[in-house]
């Protein structure tokens, strides 16, 4: 750790790299405050639901339920002797909780297709320009007369990359493994 890091108990990092956590970071709070009410209302019971402290209350509620109708505390009358009634209670909470899970999941699966599209777009960037700067390559050194070996693989690299026939030949090699 630097002294300024030290000082500052901060970890500095390249320029760029902090303008592309800004970058991630604006992006995720748009898509938070994107998100409507319910979807909202979605997140926080399914996150609530996923905790040790639901659990906890769980274990209490459901724990008190069934020692208080087995008649097991004194002074207290059981309402519910055959436990019916909290199963249909635990039936209903687990139609509910299933539907805030789903929804939480469906905006989950959507950032993630997301974010695979831009790593897909920035993958497709990326190997532009590292296509161009082969024959930029190639070029300066043919300009200062460089003698460069012929190696067939470079060449085939010099090429565009054309995604649909990549694509095609990946979906052919997987249904040949199918």
């Amino acid at each position: 750790m630097s002294g300024r890091e030290a000082e500052t108990g901060r970890t500095e990092v390249p320029e760029p790299v902090s303008r592309n956590i800004d970058v991630i970071n604006a992006w995720k709070r748009k898509r938070a405050a994107e998100r409507s009410l319910s979807d909202k209302v979605a997140d926080g019971v399914s996150a609530f639901a996923g905790s040790m402290p639901f659990v906890y209350t769980h274990l209490a509620v459901f724990g008190f339920w069934i020692v208080a109708n087995l008649n097991l505390v004194p002074g207290l009358r059981p309402w519910d002797p055959t436990l019916v009634v909290l199963a249909m209670i635990a039936s209903v909470e687990a139609i509910f909780l299933s539907t805030f899970v789903l929804i939480n999941q469906n905006h989950m699966t959507a950032a993630s297709e997301q974010r695979a599209e831009l790593d897909l777009q920035v993958g497709l960037l990326n190997e532009r320009e590292t296509t161009r700067l082969l024959t930029l390559t190639q070029a300066i050194a043919d300009h200062l007369g460089v003698e460069v070996p012929a190696d067939s693989e470079v060449d085939q690299l010099k090429q565009d990359t054309q995604p649909d026939a990549i694509l095609r030949a990946v979906d052919e090699k997987r249904q040949q493994g199918d």
